[in-house]
């Protein structure tokens, strides 16, 4: 069951989330790391809801390049922008990161009208509506670190508005470095030789995906947004 503090699910209590889900007869899948969840061109069928691990969205280009567009995460939602649309297929691929376990929704159940008129769901819409904003307002961020020249200035940026984001000089980002590379789109041997250099000025240090902010001031000094 998935967690009623996701914002798809907010404001109902255990009760109201089983009758809807009964409801929206979703199906429950799991998948092992790198599997495919969805590939760029499949048919859509439905919103996906992570209940367990991590899964990533991906644009796969012809030369086999990747760009990361985001990292779902329990409780993350995917696929709602497509439920919303005329599109009949995945625009983009999603794959898991790590093993995992999703809860697909048919879009139908979504939105269309629902045929039992159960009270829960326009309170429903309501949630997909703010998922809808709220994911405007990161791929929009997105945007504003791509608009970003220079690598250092990119890989600067994202970390000091991760720092003022969560408060703490501590880090942990869901990426590793070669994903991060991927999400700010730049060459992973360079993404790691800015890193390298930021970590030699004493600015940051790094293990794996974990990041310690050591020197505020001057990442701030370096970032561009």
């Amino acid at each position: 069951m998935p967690e009623q503090d996701t914002l798809l699910f907010k404001c109902f209590n255990e009760v109201s989330v089983y009758a809807m889900l009964k409801c929206l007869e979703p199906k429950l899948k799991s998948y092992k790391k790198n599997d495919y969840i969805f590939s760029l061109g499949d048919s859509f069928t439905g919103v996906g809801v992570m209940l367990e691990g991590k899964a990533v969205v991906l644009n796969q280009r012809a030369s086999g390049d990747r760009d990361v567009i985001s990292v779902l995460s329990p409780g993350d939602v995917f696929g709602e922008i497509v439920a919303f649309s005329e599109l009949a297929y995945w625009p983009n691929t999603v794959q898991a990161f790590e093993n995992c376990k999703v809860l697909l929704i048919p879009k139908s159940r979504i939105s269309g009208e629902c045929s039992k008129v159960c009270p829960w769901h326009r309170s429903l819409i309501e949630n997909f509506l703010k998922l809808l904003s709220e994911k405007a307002l990161v791929l929009n961020k997105k945007v504003q670190f791509l608009a970003i020249k220079g690598i250092r200035e990119k890989a600067a940026t994202y970390l000091y508005e991760k720092y003022k984001e969560i408060g703490s000089k501590d880090i942990l980002l869901n990426l590793n470095r070669n994903d991060l590379a991927d999400f700010l789109s730049v060459s992973r041997p360079s993404m790691s030789r800015e890193l390298c250099k930021l970590r030699d000025e004493g600015i940051i240090d790094f293990h794996l995906n974990s990041f310690k902010i050591l020197n505020p001031e001057a990442l701030k000094l370096i970032n561009q947004l």
